[in-house]
């Protein structure tokens, strides 16, 4: 998914230097999107393997 985030923050930034500046902003936002929820399902990740506990064999 950070693939992604990367992805479009290129895109960002080829679109910028070429002086479009409507992809740019949109492909930023894209991007700030999508790492968002990255960081949310990371978080939500986290706390359910912290609660359901490691069994260690």
């Amino acid at each position: 998914m950070l693939g992604w985030v990367v992805t479009f923050l290129v895109i960002a930034l080829i679109a910028g230097i070429l002086g479009f500046g409507g992809i740019a902003g949109a492909s930023i936002e894209i991007a700030k999107i999508i790492f968002f929820i990255a960081v949310v399902l990371f978080l939500v990740s986290v706390v359910v393997g912290l609660a359901r506990g490691r069994n260690r064999v």
